[in-house]
Parts: C-alpha cells; structure tokens; sequence
C-alpha cells in the first residue's frame, strides 16, 4: 500500500505529533508499504531549524525507510497566535503541491493538532481522488478555547467552520481516544467513518533503566533527592505554574522537580522560579528524543499535568505510556480518560489539576513508601507492554487505512519480543 502523510511536525522533533507519525510511519516500512511524509524542516518549538537541516524550498531524505520531504515554512517559536497562524498557512501553502507532485498514494492521512495540514491533505487526496483520513489528535475548536489562544469572535467560528469541513468531507477519522468519537458522534458524524487508535510507546526504544545514570551529575540533582520530572512542551496548555506551586510548598525537603522541553512559558516559568529563589527547580531545556529514556530512569515519578479545564478531560498525554515504558510511576494531574488508563494500569496516582498542595503531598507519600513507588511502575510496564505497545498500534491503523483504500493488507512482519499480548484498540466504530 502506498500511504502519503502530511503532518507539521516530524523528527527530529520530539513532539507527540511528530513521534507518533514516524512511529507508526517506520513500522509501516518495515512491513513492506511504501511510505511518503510531507513536512516542514524541524523547528519546534523553537523556531530555530535544527542542525544540520535547511529551511529548503524542497529537500528529500530517508528515515528507517520512510521517504520524507520536507517544504519551506515561515518558521516562528511556538508562541504567539499571529505568527503562528502565518506558520499553519505558509505549511498549508507549501505541503500541498509538494503532495499532489509524488507518486499516487492508496490513501492520503493528515494529522493534527492545526488544522490546516488537514486542509492540505483533504485537498491532495481530492485532486489525485484518493480517500482522505483525518487523524484527530486535539478537538476543535474546543482545543484553542482551552488554552486562551481565541476566546471567541470571527476567528472562532472561522476555526468551528474548517473543523466541520473537515469532519464531514474525512473518509475516516482516526481518534486518539474515545472521548474525541462520543463527541463527533454526537455531532452526527457517521459511526462508520470513525475509528480509535490509542497512543502507545515504541518498547525497544523505552524500557527499565539504571537511576544512577550519570543524568543527575549532569543537571546538579543530588542522588539522595527524590525527583520529580516532567517532560514535554512548556506550554500554555500544562499548566506548570502549579508545579512551581507545588516546589515553593516543598521547599527545604529532598523533593526535586525537573522541566525538560521548551515552549512558549519556559520563559515565564523560569522567572517565576528566579522570583522565589527556588532551588529544587531545575530546567535542562529541550532534549534529544534518545536522551528521553535516560532521563526517565533517573527519575523517581514522572509528571504529567494538564490546565484545570473540562475539555483536557477528553485527551490522553502520550507521555504517560513512555512513563509505564520504563517502570516509572505516574502523578497525574489530568481527569477522564487519561485518568481512567492510569488507575486501571495501577500505574501511577490522579490528583486534581492545578492543586499545588495535592501535588506536594502525593509527591511527600510516593517518597516515603518506595514499595508502592516500585509498584506502581511495575504495573505500568506490565500495561505498556500488554495493551499500549506502538507497533501494534501502528498495525491497527495501518488497517484501518487499508480498508478505507478498499485494500487488503498482507501478513505483517514476524511479531516483535516488545509486544506481548496487545489487546485490541482499534475500534472502527
């Protein structure tokens, strides 16, 4: 099968977006399709293009054998709605006829979280009359009013507008939960159309590791401290000033919180920590998607937070399945479905969202009984490797696309040792 996907961003970033798109992308190769991404050279959230990459009007490389072509983007940091809009269009703008020119795909995929790759990618798939599928990672327009970005107006019903658009011209919409599809469904979406591929964790690359690792040397976090990490965008979505909250409550104890990621509030964070002269706040900035599980395994719990707002009840983090990957225990500051996988993994412990002093203390108790610290990481190897393995994931969609193509798909690859037993999460609805 030959499978052309648009998406903004692709590695080396190490965004959720992009890791899940070359995840699935390269398992696809492995089992014999032909797989096209079109894509933007890497510049989130920074702005700034990666070593050893140019903002090329049109570049060719080739990544664990997926073809990759990359068009020239307005590139800004992630932050601030005006020039991030000019961004979204210029990708829009440049992906399209870098799509129409390759080769005639089965079927033509566009993710989001914006928009107007999915634009690209619905218009693509018109003018070659391939099937168009729309992997919906935010729900909008209710993403954008979660975080501030629009509060309402002409811009928001133009965003409500391109959103049913898409939602209605979509051949197949691929959800990263359940949640996404009881809400589509409700809006008349036909159950046909709509299916659910979960996140997921690619094991090879994420499993148990030493804690003495030479990672806390290297940020300054003394061994007898008990770390706290989170990793990710610093974005306007997280929440993390109630983290910082949470590190003024426990200053003078052996609790330590690491940022690891950039966003538009990295900035802002870091003053906040200056302003109180908090010294069991450390930020080590963006990483390479190798060091993540490094990182990971030199931390006691992992934090995964969210703003205090109904809609991210509705989202799963694709964090906490690395977070299960490598035996870590999740805090988990983020209600609904994502709540519900953790607590039926047994895999970490829900606090409320933006509850700085609920944070401290949950962090004060998995201190202080390592025994159930150690239990609950175990419990989330055991479920990443059982129902939240990415190459099964990765399959499940990949049979979903076939059957949108009207097309058979053969036998995979022989099974891999780092998926055991997965259990279904395709769900075509």
């Amino acid at each position: 099968m030959k499978i052309l996907f648009l998406t903004d961003n692709f590695p080396p970033e190490t965004n959720a977006p992009a890791l899940r798109t070359f995840e699935h992308a390269r398992v696809w190769a492995e089992d014999g399709h032909d797989v096209t991404v079109i894509t933007g050279a890497p510049n989130f959230p920074t702005g700034r293009v990666h070593d050893g990459y140019r903002n090329s009007l049109y570049a060719v490389e080739e990544m664990e054998g997926v073809r990759v072509v990359r068009v020239w983007t307005y590139m800004t940091p992630n932050k601030g709605r005006f020039r991030r809009s000019f961004d979204y269009l210029s990708f829009m703008l440049m992906s399209l006829p870098a799509a129409v020119i390759q080769e005639r795909p089965d079927v033509v995929v566009g993710t989001s979280p914006q928009l107007l790759t999915a634009v690209s990618a619905w218009a693509a798939a018109r003018l070659r009359r391939r099937p168009f599928v729309f992997e919906l990672r935010d729900l909008w327009p209710e993403s954008i009013a979660a975080v501030g970005a629009v509060s309402g107006g002409p811009v928001m019903r133009v965003v409500a507008a391109l959103a049913r658009f898409l939602y209605n011209r979509a051949d197949c919409i691929v959800s990263v939960t359940e949640s996404f599809v009881s809400v589509l469904r409700s809006r008349g979406i036909a159950e046909s159309r709509l299916a659910v591929v979960r996140n997921g964790v690619y094991l090879s690359d994420f499993k148990p590791g030493p804690k003495e690792n030479g990672l806390r040397e290297e940020a300054g976090i003394r061994p007898d401290e008990f770390l706290a990490t989170y990793v990710g965008t610093l974005g306007m979505a997280h929440g993390l000033k109630s983290v910082i909250a949470a590190a003024e409550m426990t200053r003078g104890e052996p609790i330590h919180y690491l940022f690891v990621g950039e966003g538009a509030e990295r900035a802002e964070l870091e003053h906040e920590v200056e302003q109180l002269d908090l010294t069991n706040v450390t930020f080590l900035g963006g990483q390479p998607r190798e060091r993540i599980p490094l990182i990971l395994n030199a931390s006691d719990v992992v934090l995964v937070h969210l703003r205090d707002d109904p809609l991210f009840s509705t989202v799963i983090p694709s964090k906490i399945f690395e977070a299960m990957a490598v035996a870590k225990p999740i805090v988990l500051a983020v209600a609904g479905e994502s709540a519900d996988i953790v607590t039926d993994a047994g895999a970490g412990v829900v606090v409320r969202a933006e509850s700085p002093a609920e944070l401290a203390e949950t962090l004060r108790r998995l201190r202080s009984d390592p025994g159930l610290a150690r239990e609950l990481g175990l419990n989330g190897r055991h479920a990443a490797e059982s129902e939240f393995c990415r190459r099964a994931a990765a399959r499940r969609m990949l049979g979903v696309l076939a059957r949108t193509a009207g097309l058979e798909v053969g036998p995979a690859s022989p099974p891999t040792p780092d998926c055991r037993g997965a259990a279904p999460q395709e769900r075509p609805s």
